[in-house]
């Protein structure tokens, strides 16, 4: 069913591999991504598409693609190129551990501890929480957490697992605990952002970096909780997580506009040029693929779940899909990257095209990504 914009989108990424050598896409206003170097959060999204690419077709070309940027990922952590950061996990899950995953490499999966043991130094013990951003020193970021940390957390999982060191594991539950405590709102909509107190701890109050108000839900924050407290359940089998991921995907599903792609934010005044976030619908699809996999087979939320996919993804196809369009180098149109901020409301975001690859190829093939 979906061959079709797998095999378009994998031409798209061939092209791109072709045409922009030693690059590595950022943000597309336009039609064509800007190119540069490895310096942003978003970097592993692209060689991770090129995993999936592999994994699909099974060209060696996308394989060699995705490898050669292994020797380019150790560099920025020996050298500590813009880390001080917690996205640590969207960087190395899909470069090195998924190369460890699909080769054996044992040189990716070094790097992939060492990545582990890079977002470790953001374990603040005091505050029991990773910091999103920052130095410890920072005063404005060094009680911060972020919804979007649920989705680096796997990185530490995966490395308790093939250690066996505990460490990382109980500083991964720790923080999903203080997340799906702090995060979450009664009503199951999210905080993209909370503050506690770095020397004690102590809650101190919900926020929006990213949403429309500190009050609102913003969409593409919902959908990393969706997948991210999937994932967290999938690693520690804690009822709660599983439970919360149910919750917050009902919240999403429900409150989708007619087209069931998500616009930037659940609570912004929608009219005429309301930007949309494509990407915040793909990450969602991906968080229900990985639900569905997890929930008991008699669960009465399966074909609630099954029929938003469906629809969601669809729509994605029909409407927000470049297919056809060879000019594009991006997968999806009208995603959204910081709209308060005024910073590309309506581009080509590189994660949302790894998520909507994600989601088509396990839809037609059981492939899973890399977390």
């Amino acid at each position: 069913m979906w061959t079709t914009a797998i095999e378009d989108a994998i031409r798209k990424i061939k092209s791109n591999i072709a045409g922009h050598p030693g690059k590595l896409p950022h943000i597309a206003e336009g039609q064509q991504y800007e190119w540069g170097d490895n310096d942003d959060w978003i970097e592993g999204f692209y060689v991770g598409m090129m995993w999936l690419a592999y994994e699909y077709s099974k060209d060696s070309f996308y394989k060699e693609a995705a490898a050669s940027w292994l020797g380019n990922f150790k560099h920025r952590l020996d050298h500590h190129i813009a880390l001080d950061h917690h996205d640590i996990g969207f960087l190395y899950s899909l470069t090195a551990v998924a190369e460890w995953k699909i080769t054996g490499s044992e040189e990716a999966r070094a790097v992939g501890l060492q990545a582990a043991d890079t977002l470790c130094k953001r374990w603040r013990e005091n505050a029991g929480i990773l910091q999103a951003w920052g130095l410890e020193s920072d005063s404005e970021n060094a009680g911060r957490i972020i919804i979007d940390c649920l989705m680096n957390l796997p990185l530490l999982f995966w490395a308790a697992e093939e250690t066996g060191d505990k460490r990382y594991y109980d500083i991964a539950l720790e923080h999903a605990l203080k997340s799906r405590k702090f995060l979450v709102r009664g009503d199951a909509s999210s905080y993209h952002t909370f503050y506690f107190d770095p020397a004690t701890g102590s809650a101190i109050r919900g926020g929006t970096h990213q949403g429309y108000e500190d009050g609102s839900t913003w969409t593409r924050g919902q959908a990393w909780g969706i997948y991210g407290f999937a994932l967290a359940y999938r690693y520690t089998r804690e009822a709660d997580f599983l439970n919360t991921s149910k919750s917050l995907a009902h919240y999403f599903i429900s409150h989708l506009p007619e087209d069931n792609v998500a616009y930037w934010d659940f609570d912004v005044p929608v009219e005429a040029g309301t930007p949309r976030d494509s990407s915040a619908s793909a990450i969602a699809a991906s968080g229900l693929l990985e639900l569905l996999d997890l929930l008991d087979p008699d669960d009465p939320d399966r074909a609630i779940y099954e029929a938003a996919l469906l629809r969601s993804m669809k729509s994605l196809e029909e409407h927000y899909a470049t297919s056809g369009n060879p000019e594009a180098e991006g997968l999806l149109k009208h995603g959204s990257y910081h709209v308060r901020g005024g910073r590309v409301p309506d581009g080509h975001m590189i994660w949302g095209d790894y998520y909507y690859l994600e989601a088509l190829i396990r839809m037609q093939t059981g492939i899973r990504g890399y977390w």
